[in-house]
C-alpha cells in the first residue's frame, strides 16, 4: 500500500524506512514529522534499526539524518555497523549524516539539582538538523539521559518538549528506550509511550532454550498497522522483518505435469507432480525418504532443469556417496551447474535465518526444483509457531517462484501412525506421499501410497516396493493386508477379505 493511499484513506503521511519487512507491518513506513518510540529489552537491535532507518534514509531516498547518542561514542557506533556493510563515517564527511554526542565522559558524575530541563540539548538537536539538512532523526537512548533523574513528572515534561521540537521543525523522529522485561513496562518511567504517538516494541524472547526477536506495532496514533508480533532476523544487510501477512495466495497455476523420476509413481500421480506443486514424502527412517528426494533431483537434471537440495541431516560427502550407491553421480552435476547441495545443522541458525539463507540461495541459483531434507530436523529446534511460520514463508516464497519442492519429513514412530510435522503443514502441502514399513509373517516390507493430490485423481492404493541399486521399484498393491498406515499391520484371512468385499459392494449397490 503506498504512502499517498494511506494519507488519503487515513490523513497520516507515512514516511518509507527501507527496512525489509517494516514498511509492510505499518502499512507505509513512520508516521512522516511524527516521533515513534521503539523500546526493548537488551540485545533486540533497537540501535541497528535506528542506525538502519538512518542510513537507508539517506542512501535509499535521498533524507540525511542526525544521530544523537547517549550510550556509545560515535566511534564506536560507525565500528560497530560495518559489518552491515554501512560506512557512516562516509556519509558525515559528505554532509548526508550528523552525530549529536551525548555519550558519557569517563570520570563525571552527573547529580540532579533543583529543576532542570533540555534546553543545551534541544538547541543542539536543532543546530545539527538544519547543518546537513536532516529529515530523519533518531535518539539513542532515552535510558541513558534518564537513568540520574528520578521526578517522572520532569522526566515527562521534558519528553514532550523534546518530541514537540522535532515536529516542529518537520523531522520524523525515532527514539529508543530500553525495558527491564519482555512483557512488563513499556519503558523505565512508564511515560514515555504517552509522551510518544507511535510506540513499537521489540523482544529478544528465550524460547526452548534458543532466543527469537520479534517486533510488535503497539501504538500508531490515527494510522493503520499490523496487529500482533513478527519475527524478525539480522542479516549481513541489518534487519529484516518477516511478517506472514506479506504472503498473499496470488500465485498463478497451470496443469503442467513434472516427473517424478519413477515412473510407476508419475502413474499413482496419473502422470506425475503438477510443476507448481509442494510435495510431502513422509516416512520412518530408512523408508526411502531421500533416494526419492534424490531420484526426484536427478529427474530435473535429466532435463536439463536445476534443484537446490537443502540437506539438514546429512553432510554434502554423504549425500554425494549415498547417490553413488544409486548409480546417480552429484558431484558431475554440481559441476554442470544443474545441482547445488547446500547442508547445514538446523541449531546452526534460527529458523529466520535459515529462512533468509533458503531465499537468497533460490534468488542467486534459480532453480526450477527444490530439496527439503528434512523438516523433521527443522522441527527439533523449534517451537510449534515458530516452525509453522518457517513452513508458511518457505512454501509460499517457492510457489511464487514456481519451483516445484519435495519436502520430507520423518514419522515419530519406525511403523508410523500419526506425526507432529504432517498434523502441522499437511493443509499447506498440495501432495502427501507416504512410505511405510509393514510386518507380514515375520519379514519388514516397504509401502507406498499418495494420501493426497489437490486438483488431481491418484491411486488409491498401497503399493509395495524395493529398493535396490538402481533405485526405486513400485511393484502390485497389497493384498489381504490392513493397518499398513496406522503401523499396526495384519494379515487378513481370505473369509475376512471376502467379507469386506462384500460389505462394500452390497453399500454401493443401496
Amino acid at each position: 500500500m503506498s504512502a499517498i493511499k494511506i494519507e488519503q484513506e487515513f490523513g497520516v503521511e507515512k514516511l518509507p524506512t527501507g527496512v525489509p519487512g517494516f514498511d509492510h507491518i505499518t502499512d507505509g513506513g513512520l508516521p512522516k514529522g511524527r516521533g515513534t518510540l521503539v523500546a526493548g529489552t537488551a540485545g533486540s537491535c533497537k540501535t541497528i534499526l535506528a542506525l538502519q532507518f538512518l542510513h537507508a534514509g539517506i542512501t535509499d531516498y535521498g533524507q540525511h539524518g542526525v544521530f544523537v547518542t547517549f550510550e556509545e561514542h560515535p566511534k564506536k557506533i560507525k565500528k560497530n555497523v560495518e559489518s552491515f556493510g554501512w560506512d557512516l563515517q562516509q556519509l558525515e564527511e559528505q554532509g548526508k549524516l550528523a552525530f549529536v554526542d551525548m555519550s558519557p565522559v569517563p570520570g563525571r558524575i552527573l547529580v540532579e539539582t533543583g529543576n532542570f530541563d533540555f534546553a543545551p540539548l534541544l538547541t543542539r538537536i536543532e543546530h545539527a538538523v538544519k547543518k546537513v539538512n536532516a529529515q530523519r532523526v533518531c535518539i539513542d537512548s532515552l535510558n541513558a539521559l534518564f537513568q540520574q533523574f528520578f521526578d517522572a513528572s520532569i522526566v515527562r515534561r521534558e519528553m514532550l518538549r523534546l518530541v514537540a521540537m522535532l515536529e516542529d521543525i518537520g523531522v520524523t523522529a525515532m527514539v529508543t528506550g530500553e525495558r527491564a522485561d519482555e512483557f512488563g513496562e513499556i519503558s523505565k518511567f512508564a511515560v514515555e509511550e504517552f509522551a510518544s504517538d507511535n510506540v513499537i516494541v521489540l523482544r529478544n524472547i528465550l524460547e526452548d532454550e534458543r532466543r527469537r526477536r520479534t517486533i510488535e506495532v503497539l501504538k500508531y496514533r490515527g494510522a493503520s498497522h499490523y496487529k500482533g508480533e513478527v519475527p524478525f532476523t539480522t542479516s549481513s544487510q541489518g534487519i529484516e522483518i518477516l511478517p506472514l501477512s506479506k504472503i498473499q495466495l496470488t500465485q498463478e497455476s497451470n496443469a503442467e505435469r513434472t516427473s517424478t523420476g519413477v515412473p510407476d509413481l508419475d502413474e499413482m500421480c496419473e502422470g506425475g507432480f503438477f510443476a507448481d506443486s509442494v510435495i510431502l514424502v513422509s516416512g520412518a527412517t530408512g523408508t526411502g525418504k531421500t533416494l526419492l528426494s534424490s531420484t526426484f533431483l536427478h529427474e530435473a537434471a535429466n532435463n536439463d532443469q536445476r534443484t537446490l537440495y537443502f540437506a539438514f541431516e546429512e553432510s554434502r560427502a554423504q549425500l554425494l556417496r549415498n547417490a553413488i550407491g544409486w548409480n546417480k553421480d552429484f558431484q558431475t552435476l554440481e559441476e554442470k551447474g544443474l545441482v547445488r547441495i547446500i547442508a547445514c545443522y538446523p541449531e546452526s541458525l534460527g529458523l529466520e535465518d535459515h529462512l533468509l539463507k533458503i531465499k537468497k540461495a533460490i534468488e542467486e541459483f534459480k532453480p526450477t526444483r527444490a530439496v527439503v531434507d528434512s523438516l523433521s530436523a527443522m522441527e527439533r529446534v523449534a517451537t510449534l509457531r515458530s516452525f509453522r511460520e518457517f513452513i508458511i514463508g518457505l512454501t509460499s516464497h517457492l510457489k511464487e517462484k514456481r519451483c516445484t519442492t519435495l519436502l520430507t519429513a520423518t514419522t515419530s514412530s519406525l511403523m508410523g501412525g500419526s506425526s507432529v510435522t504432517e498434523a502441522n503443514i499437511s493443509t499447506i502441502t498440495d501432495t502427501i506421499i507416504l512410505l511405510r514399513y509393514a510386518e507380514i509373517m515375520g519379514e519388514m516390507r516397504r509401502g507406498i501410497t499418495v494420501l493426497k493430490m489437490r486438483g488431481s485423481q491418484h491411486d488409491k492404493g498401497i503399493r509395495e516396493f524395493n529398493i535396490d541399486s538402481k533405485g526405486m521399484h513400485i511393484g502390485r498393491q497389497f493384498v489381504n493386508v490392513g493397518g499398513i498406515l496406522s503401523g499396526q499391520s495384519t494379515k487378513l484371512n481370505t473369509s475376512e477379505s471376502d467379507n469386506l468385499s462384500n460389505m462394500f459392494d452390497n453399500r454401493l449397490g443401496e
